[in-house]
């Protein structure tokens, strides 16, 4: 993937989702990696789309129309506030968050919420923008560095499994409750 611009589908490929899975994609945006997820996920799945902005949940709710995924639900979130999502406690498998925690100051709580919201061995999958090539993507001051991200999941009880392939203007990881 390498050289190639953020591509969900390659992204996904590399992650052990199951069928049947429950997932949250917290700040979800136009459901780049919601719909994807979503048809991995199958009918026996749920894919919940969050985000603060009305008019993507309904971009989100039209285009999983569109693609026939019946397993996709929206819900207008503030994840900067004390769980925000609205979720119950420990009732998902996956936490999607692609390029979520640049646009907020407190990166913490919405790491938190992905920490209360994921069930004992839930996984969340972090994609931000990397430090690399600044020719497209947010100004180089908006960017996370990848070990500051690192570090503040271990801080919030996450474990880390792995680093993740997300191309040449992105960089990923998978971490564990």
């Amino acid at each position: 993937m390498g050289t190639q611009f953020l591509n969900p589908e390659q992204i996904i490929n590399q992650l052990d989702v199951k069928k049947g899975s429950l997932v949250a994609d917290f700040g979800c945006a136009s459901g780049y990696f919601s719909l994807p997820f979503a048809a991995v996920i199958g009918k026996e799945g749920k894919m919940m789309a969050l985000d603060i902005l009305p008019h993507v949940l309904e971009t989100v709710e039209s285009r999983a129309k569109a693609s026939g995924l019946s397993n996709v639900q929206t819900k207008r979130v503030n994840l900067e506030k004390e769980e925000g999502s609205g979720l119950e406690k420990e009732c998902l498998d996956w936490v999607i968050m692609k390029g979520v925690l640049f646009q907020n100051k407190d990166k913490a709580i919405i790491l938190k919420e992905a920490h209360r919201v994921l069930k004992k061995g839930g996984k969340v999958i972090v994609v931000e923008w990397g430090d690399k090539d600044f020719s497209i993507g947010p100004h180089q001051s908006l960017r996370i560095p990848k070990e500051f991200l690192l570090e503040l999941a271990k801080k919030e009880g996450f474990s880390i499994e792995k680093e993740v392939d997300a191309g040449k203007f992105h960089y990923a990881f998978v971490a564990v409750k």
